[in-house]
């Protein structure tokens, strides 16, 4: 049957808008990794270690995850459309500032608040997408957010390298960025009355904080989920940040062509984002999640077993593919934990997968300093498809008391 008009229009609204929702995660993203091949610049520029330099990157990502625990819940009380707007525009002023810094505490102030503004981004445009987005569209429409944030940490890489090697320097980085957020801030506004109209309305009388995390603790599935996400960040992503480290110490292989090999990683990602849909209907969450736990691990097996370097490409594309069966599958469910309190939910998620990864990189430093990559590989292998296991049955209960529709 064709849907009458109103539903229609309706959808093409819901598409325009997460369109929009993907260019402000894609700028998201980017931040996230701008600076990586900015460092040398700034460590020339104000004089100062790469070490010291690469602060700007670890306070970014600490003030990301910590204001994840504000944002939420400041998104179930204001509404989370006009949140994400008040993010996106504090993300273009925090980069102007960055880009004007007279000297290197006034970046590194100005990296903090734009880590604090960015938490505001992607976690709650997962949360209005699980407001306006029925449940059986949900993950394929949240893969094309993923989509957004994938390209943009890709881009960021590839644009910090690039403007660190011209006359514009970071400071024509930032601008670029400022403009960026700047642009998609003002779409966002034009369109704020239609956008927040697609999802819940903030509550006439706002539930305290504390409230909404009890709401999202209470519940035993939600532990499960959380969990996961954490696991995910221990194992996967806190591992990965010395992957480059291990290519390098047991090939021989410089630092950067060991990071262009692994960065297939987010390639692989994109692979899934474009093939959701159809993965989602022929493979179902359950499998998804399975499959996704060992492509992960036996990706971990690969790189610590194989005897030639250039296997290391490969592996990463598929570890990309596997890390998104398993991510996105967290991501749909972290979006139905509390459907009252989604934003305080997905905030919750995004901190404990920022949480775990933190802890993820802290472990395996130390067992990568006095163990070597041994060590490392072998409890990553281990775990992520233990971690597939266990929330593949876990949803398999889930699934079996409440069925989705």
């Amino acid at each position: 049957m064709t849907p009458p008009a109103s539903d229609a229009a309706a959808l093409r609204a819901t598409h325009r808008t997460v369109n929009l929702l993907a260019i402000a995660a894609f700028l998201g993203g980017a931040a996230l990794r701008i600076c990586d091949g900015l460092l040398p610049r700034l460590a020339r520029d104000f004089q100062v270690t790469a070490g010291v330099a690469g602060q700007v990157v670890i306070t970014f990502s600490i003030a990301y995850g910590v204001m994840q625990l504000v944002f939420g819940p400041l998104g179930d009380r204001f509404g989370k459309a006009r949140m994400v707007c008040i993010a996106v525009f504090g993300c273009a002023a925090l980069a102007l500032v960055a880009a004007l810094a007279p000297g290197f505490p006034t970046l590194l102030a100005a990296r903090v608040g734009w880590g604090m503004a960015a938490a505001g981004v992607i976690p709650l445009a997962m949360a209005w997408i699980g407001d306006a987005v029925p449940i059986e569209e949900r993950q394929p429409t949240l893969a094309r957010l993923l989509t957004g944030t994938l390209s943009g940490i890709m881009a960021g890489q590839l644009v910090g390298g690039l403007f660190g090697d011209s006359a514009f320097g970071w400071r024509g980085a930032f601008v670029t960025m400022a403009a960026g957020y700047a642009v998609v801030g003002a779409l966002l506004l034009a369109r704020l009355r239609a956008i927040s109209a697609a999802s819940s309305p903030a509550p006439a009388d706002p539930v305290p904080v504390h409230r909404q995390w009890r709401l999202v603790l209470s519940s035993p599935w939600s532990w499960k989920v959380l969990g996961a996400a954490a696991a995910e960040g221990a194992f996967l992503l806190g591992p990965m940040a010395y992957l480059p480290a291990m290519l390098h110490q047991r090939f021989g292989l410089s630092l950067s062509a060991a990071s262009g090999m692994l960065a297939l990683y987010a390639v692989g990602g994109l692979v899934y984002a474009m093939s959701a849909r159809m993965l989602v209907r022929r493979m179902g969450q359950e499998r998804m999640v399975l499959a996704g736990g060992w492509l992960m691990g036996l990706g971990y097996l690969g790189w610590l077993a194989s005897p030639v370097v250039w296997t290391a490409a490969p592996v990463a594309l598929l570890v990309g593919f596997g890390t998104y069966l398993y991510h996105n599958t967290l991501q749909t469910h972290a979006t139905q934990m509390a459907p009252s309190a989604r934003g305080t939910s997905v905030s919750l998620f995004a901190f404990c997968l920022f949480t775990g990864q933190a802890l993820g990189v802290t472990l395996a430093g130390g067992a990568f300093d006095r163990f070597g990559p041994l060590a490392v590989l072998t409890a990553s292998a281990l775990a992520l498809p233990a971690a597939g296991i266990a929330f593949a049955r876990a949803l398999r209960t889930r699934l079996r008391e409440q069925p989705q529709p």
